[in-house]
This record gives structure tokens, sequence and C-alpha cells, in this order.
């Protein structure tokens, strides 16, 4: 759920840039309220429901024969990053001794500011009269290559930061709340992802 709200944060999906009052707003934003601009659909604010993986999966096999459905757990993937792309490929019926080299995409970032990362996507897109105006002077200095790079730079240093440290009492919280959906992935797939994810820990 953390994770998510950064990433519908740095989408400008959502505007609530503390989790708790995020996941306090569920009920209002189902009925309509307090849902930001540029929120394609109330249900996408919805994060409890995000997390029920059993109840997902079951709707997937509704629909599609087990054998054509490959659930990965993010944990093995992170483990064994290799190993699962090849297990992927085999499951694809592809070859799967093609060269596979681990890189790090999509890291977690914190957006610092909603406002300055809508200004570089409106250069970066020529959005609007400022927008194009701004985009058409960089084109006309720098080859696309260079801008790219000039835009990430941007993003890196000026845009994103490190995500700040999680709220564990809000975590704690969370897990204690969710944990029998995560009994419940356990038994529909057979594997003790309770053990995996320290739900057995719990105080």
């Amino acid at each position: 759920m953390h994770s998510l709200h950064l990433q519908l944060i740095q989408d400008h999906i959502e505007d609530q840039r503390d989790l708790r009052t995020a996941i306090s707003l569920e009920s209002a934003r189902a009925r309509g309220e307090h849902v930001p601009p540029r929120s394609p659909r109330p249900q996408a604010l919805q994060y409890s429901e995000r997390i029920r993986f059993a109840e997902q999966l079951k709707r997937y096999h509704e629909v599609f024969p087990r054998e054509q459905v490959m659930v990965l757990v993010y944990d093995d993937f992170r483990r064994e990053n290799v190993a699962t792309v090849r297990k992927v490929l085999r499951f694809l019926e592809v070859d799967d001794r093609v060269g596979v080299q681990a890189t790090e995409a999509n890291p977690t970032v914190r957006v610092r500011s909603q406002r300055l990362d809508e200004l570089v996507h409106s250069v970066s897109a020529g959005r609007g009269p400022a927008g194009r105006a701004l985009k058409g002077a960089v084109k006309a200095i720098a080859p696309r290559r260079v801008r790219r790079g000039m835009l990430g730079t941007v993003r890196r240093r000026l845009v994103h930061a490190q995500p700040q440290p999680v709220d564990e009492r809000l975590m704690l919280e969370l897990r204690r709340r969710y944990r029998e959906e995560v009994v419940a992935a356990s038994e529909y797939l057979g594997r003790d992802l309770v053990s995996l994810w320290g739900y057995d820990r719990l105080d």
C-alpha cells in the first residue's frame, strides 16, 4: 500500500501525501468525494481493495485456465532475478537461453513537488503555450539525446527524492488489519506467505 501510494502521487492520481490520510478517505472517495481532479476514477484510490490477492486471483481463474496463469511472488523475483525471468520465458514457451542482464528499473521515489513535476512534464510533452515555447527553445539548441538526459537529470535532482521513512506504527496497524488477506493468499497459492512476509511475528 505504501509503494502504491507513492506511485499514485508520482502519477498525479493521488494528492494526499500522507498515507494514513489517503486511507482514511477511502469511504468518502467511494462516494465520489475528495477525489483528486486527475484521478481517472474513485476506485483507483481504494487502497484496501488493491491488496485482496486471493480474490483477484480467483477472478482470473474464473476466466482463464490455471495453466494459462502464472503467479509470481515479488520476493522470488528480487532474490533470484535471472532464474525467475527464465521461468517466465519457459512458461511463455519461448527460448529461455537468451542472455538476461539484471538491471535496477522503476525505483521507488518520492515526488518533492507535483507542481514542479507537472511543469517538467509540460515542457517534455510541449503541452500548453508556455510548454510548447520552452520545448521549442530547448529543441533548437539541443539534440534529442541531450534533451532526454537533461529532463532525466532535472527529475532526479529536483523533482524526485528518496522516499521518507515509513510510519512504522501505521505499517504495523495495516499488517494487523490485513493479516487475513495474506492468510487467504497463502491458502489459495499453497505457499506460506505468512512466514515469508513476517505476519507470524506480529505482536
